[in-house]
């Protein structure tokens, strides 16, 4: 049972890790796409605020989620 139990948990992490690195890229390419000028801090810090919410958002959401699919 440990096995599946850290075998959900990797899981997990890999996938609110790729919504989340997924989501701060999205925001970072909006900052471009927009035409309007961001300072060059404006644009990392809040790729990295994005980030950092993304995965505060996800991590409840998908643990549970993969738990339940992977150890049953």
């Amino acid at each position: 049972m440990p096995d599946l139990e850290a075998k959900a948990a990797r899981l997990a992490a890999v996938i609110y890790t790729g919504i989340s690195l997924a989501l701060a890229a999205l925001f970072l390419a909006g900052t471009f796409l927009t035409g309007r000028s961001y300072t060059v801090v404006a644009r990392i810090g809040g790729t990295v605020w994005v980030f950092i919410l993304t995965m505060i958002i996800t991590m409840p959401i998908v643990i549970p989620y993969v738990k339940k699919k992977v150890v049953g």
